[in-house]
Formats: structure tokens, C-alpha cells, sequence
């Protein structure tokens, strides 16, 4: 499938401000992931404003924020839907966590050494019209596609692959395919 691109978009990635958002005693940032599925059971895949890499949206959640108001609230930014656009199918049981390699750690008070993140399943309920990457003002991604669920796990960059393959794996009860294949069968079909 062509990726869906979205004209005007800058060259340069958003910045998020650590700040406002809410790093733990052990220096992990609390942070929502998004898998957001279509009615064929294909996930939303993104590319990286101004670079080769693809990822899920996700974001950091701010002080004073629940989890799934963060949610809602980078959708909406990252993603360009409302609420009443998608139908939560559920979400992981706890946080799932990953360590940033030390050549992209930032020197930022309080340290931030890794990611810990609530997963949320979502099903797009409106027309795939309604996603807009330009929806703010800082888009993180300048092209999207639907891939096939298990996808991701080969192409997300390294570090975070132990993290998305728990995610995935828990919350694909979740989805109504029978035939979904296990990421360990998708990818013996895919090497030979």
C-alpha cells in the first residue's frame, strides 16, 4: 500500500519539552503508546518527520495528566482523530519499559534514561480521511501506512523492539481476527 503523505510539513522534529513531563524516580518518562488498527486489522504506521524511520505514536504524559487523557491528547496531535473517532479496545496491564542507547540521551534535569510506556489498542471507527498529521503545530510524522499487525516488530528500531513485541502480543486478543497469525509464525512465512 502507497503511504499517505501530507504536504507543507516542515524538515525539522517536534521538540517535546522533558520538562512538562513526568520522568520517574529511576529517570523513565511516564509516556502513552498508540496501536491504532483499521477495521482489516492493519495498523497505523508512521514515518518520523525528516527521516527514514518508522514508528506507532506515542508521547509523554504531562503532570496533572491520566494516561488516557494523554492519549486522547497525542491522537489528536500526532494523528489528527478525536476521541469519538476511534473505539478503545483496551490497553497492556502495566508499563512496559526501554532503555535510550547513551548516544541519544540528553543532558536534561532530571536525567531521562529510558521510556515507560501504557500501551492502548484503537480501532478506527471514521473514514482513514480523518487522519491528519498536520493536526498540530509540531507534526511527528510527514507520511503514514496501514501495515499488517505483526509488521512493526521487523522494522522498529532496536531498542524498542522488546517493548513493542510485549505490547503487541498481549493486546492481540483484542482484535476480531481469528486468523491473525503469532509474530513468531509471521515471521517464519516472511524468511522462507
Amino acid at each position: 500500500m502507497p503511504d499517505k503523505t501530507a504536504a507543507g510539513f516542515a524538515s525539522t522534529t517536534s521538540q517535546v519539552s522533558e520538562d512538562r513531563s513526568m520522568i520517574d524516580a529511576e529517570g523513565f518518562r511516564a509516556n502513552v503508546g498508540i496501536i491504532l488498527a483499521n477495521h482489516a486489522g492493519q495498523v497505523f504506521w508512521g514515518r518520523r518527520i525528516g527521516q527514514s524511520a518508522w514508528q506507532f505514536p506515542q508521547g509523554g504524559i504531562k503532570h496533572h495528566e491520566e494516561p488516557r487523557e494523554a492519549l486522547f491528547r497525542e491522537l489528536k496531535e500526532e494523528v489528527g482523530l478525536a476521541p469519538d473517532e476511534v473505539e478503545l479496545l483496551g490497553s497492556t496491564s502495566d508499563w512496559l519499559r526501554y532503555l535510550i542507547p547513551r548516544r541519544y540521551l540528553r543532558r536534561d534535569r532530571p536525567p531521562c534514561i529510558g521510556q515507560k510506556q501504557l500501551w492502548y489498542l484503537l480501532r478506527l471507527t471514521a473514514d482513514e480521511e480523518r487522519i491528519r498529521l498536520d493536526a498540530s503545530g509540531l507534526p511527528e510524522f510527514d507520511a503514514w501506512r496501514w501495515v499488517d499487525y505483526w509488521t512493526p516488530l521487523e522494522h522498529i528500531v532496536n531498542f524498542k523492539r522488546e517493548v513493542y513485541r510485549q505490547a503487541l502480543e498481549e493486546l492481540a486478543s483484542l482484535l476480531p481476527q481469528p486468523e491473525r497469525l503469532s509474530p513468531s509464525h509471521a515471521t517464519r512465512l516472511s524468511s522462507g
